[in-house]
């Protein structure tokens, strides 16, 4: 793109300018940015490394072309991320299966020692998540995240050799320290494949099998803890299900290395042209594929924008049920009144309540545009059964199971802002502050959320319910202030764009710009 030379000269945020390369930098105050310095610009996005030896011309996409490389994409990436997504779910709520399969009396856990190892995951993912969200942006993508899928899996594995407290503690401390990678890692994967009009149902889809996870987790702990009752083995049932759950998880990693790629550049499953083409489809997106290098503005603007606060806010807030209901959920249904055998098999329909919220929820925001008002369906849902459950008698005991899978469908909400945070905050350093500032939310909350099930309110736990019904309240307040702000941000953008004067600059969507310093990003609701 030339320069104009009635082109007004371009102001640029001093630490921006510090940032960038002068040359970059006087480019962009002229309204311009030259070819051969963009390629050469180690602070544009790694995009830009694909079109280095292009000769220039402008790619268009066909519709045809567009939807073979999504079915591409979305075949090669989406039932691993599922997999590996419905693990991680699995793998750190297998202690609530373990709870009532005689894990307490053998390794001689008293007073409020399990509510602590529920917590103590969260220590350990807290711990690490802001290092892990720097690791997973300097380094390869796709293969950091295939080592901590390896590692969280030969973790959970080693809770079978556990026989104290002290090493109950030390296990679910690492894995959350490995577990820390999936959630950023996997928003960083869909922001980078998939347009912003893909990414919520594909958010939805991989976070939804947390509840195939649920069925599948409670069918295998119920066959196990049947088959040890009635064929006693060498070792104890629950020392079974952490060796099942951990080698199946360590396996699955081995193939998440050779299956999931850094980036389009090097996706062995694409030719060399569709590598291209992969990229160029998410030019729209306004935010590349991947920057390695750290950036203080970029950090600086996260810290201090109200949106990243929101987000935050709500993780927290909403996870304290989370965290007491994902650890709890076993021993809160033989509170209605059912075995621990019959808690382990009837816990499983939450997970298909859990499934067709999050799809439907997902595909209904992509399809309709607004992703934040159509998940307050859910959390709605979720505090009508909670309210079940505190006001039905206890000899309601279907009612209240009932009150239990409809609280399932809470988790709408955090999963459109998990897509929300992949479609909506652009510039590498900033997306990965603000999905480890989520995260640390998210940790918070359900570091909090065990302690709130007290030994001494059972069986019915009537404080504990209160108090998940007052959270999710004010998470749907937060939820609103979020779309309002969103909407805002899009108006007084449309109003500079519509200027005189104002020039779009050259390749704009790969210079790792802010969502807040780039006038053509547009929010998603």
């Amino acid at each position: 793109m030339a320069d104009s030379p009635d082109a007004e000269k371009r102001s640029i945020d001093p630490e921006v300018e510090k940032a960038l390369p002068s040359p970059l930098a006087d480019a962009i105050r002229r309204g311009s940015v030259p070819e051969d310095i963009l390629k050469h610009s180690h602070d544009a996005d790694e995009a830009l490394k694909a079109f280095a030896s292009h000769d220039g011309q402008v790619l268009q996409l066909d519709e045809a072309t567009n939807k073979r490389l999504l079915r591409k994409i979305d075949w090669n990436l989406m039932p691993i991320m599922c997999v590996v997504y419905g693990l991680n779910y699995l793998d750190k709520t297998s202690i609530s299966y373990a709870s009532v399969m005689g894990i307490k009396k053998d390794i001689g856990l008293v007073g409020d020692n399990y509510q602590w190892l529920g917590s103590m995951f969260y220590f350990g993912y807290i711990a690490w998540e802001y290092p892990t969200n720097r690791l997973l942006q300097r380094l390869p993508l796709g293969k950091y995240s295939s080592f901590n899928v390896i590692m969280w899996g030969a973790t959970l594995a080693c809770f079978a050799a556990v026989s104290n407290f002290a090493g109950a503690v030390a296990v679910r401390f690492f894995l959350g320290v490995f577990e820390a990678a999936v959630t950023p890692g996997f928003a960083l994967l869909t922001s980078q494949w998939y347009t912003k009009a893909e990414q919520g149902t594909r958010v939805g889809i991989w976070f939804s099998f947390n509840g195939w996870a649920q069925i599948f987790g409670g069918l295998v702990a119920y066959a196990i803890s049947k088959g040890t009752t009635q064929h006693p083995a060498s070792l104890a049932g629950w020392k079974i299900v952490f060796l099942f759950i951990g080698l199946l998880t360590s396996t699955i990693g081995v193939i998440f290395l050779f299956v999931v790629p850094d980036s389009q550049l090097n996706a062995r499953w694409l030719s060399k042209g569709d590598r291209i083409l992969a990229i160029e489809r998410v030019r729209i997106n306004q935010q590349g594929i991947g920057n390695k290098h750290f950036k203080m503005y970029q950090l600086r603007e996260a810290l201090i924008d109200p949106l990243t606060w929101a987000f935050v806010f709500y993780a927290l807030v909403a996870d304290i049920p989370n965290g007491g209901i994902s650890n709890f959920f076993s021993q809160l249904i033989t509170s209605f009144g059912y075995t621990s055998e019959q808690s382990l098999l009837y816990g499983t329909p939450g997970g298909i309540v859990e499934v067709v919220a999050l799809v439907v929820c997902g595909y209904l925001g992509d399809r309709y545009k607004n992703r934040i008002l159509i998940a307050t369906s859910g959390l709605v849902i979720a505090i009508l059964g909670m309210a079940l459950i505190v006001g039905l008698p206890l000899k309601s005991n279907s009612g209240r199971l009932a009150g239990y899978y409809l609280t399932q469908a809470s988790p709408t909400p955090f999963v459109a802002f998990l897509s929300l945070i992949a479609s909506n905050v652009a510039g590498y350093t900033k997306k990965t502050t603000v999905a480890a500032l989520y995260l640390i939310g998210y940790c918070i909350g359900n570091i909090i959320g065990p302690q709130v099930f007290r030994p001494k309110d059972a069986p019915r736990y009537v404080p504990a319910e209160i108090t998940i019904i007052a959270c999710w309240a004010v998470c749907l307040v937060d939820m609103f202030f979020i779309y309002w702000y969103c909407r805002r941000q899009n108006s007084q953008k449309a109003t500079l764009r519509a200027q005189p004067g104002y020039v779009k600059l050259e390749n704009q969507e790969f210079l790792d710009l802010t969502d807040r310093e780039n006038p053509e990003f547009v929010y998603t609701l």
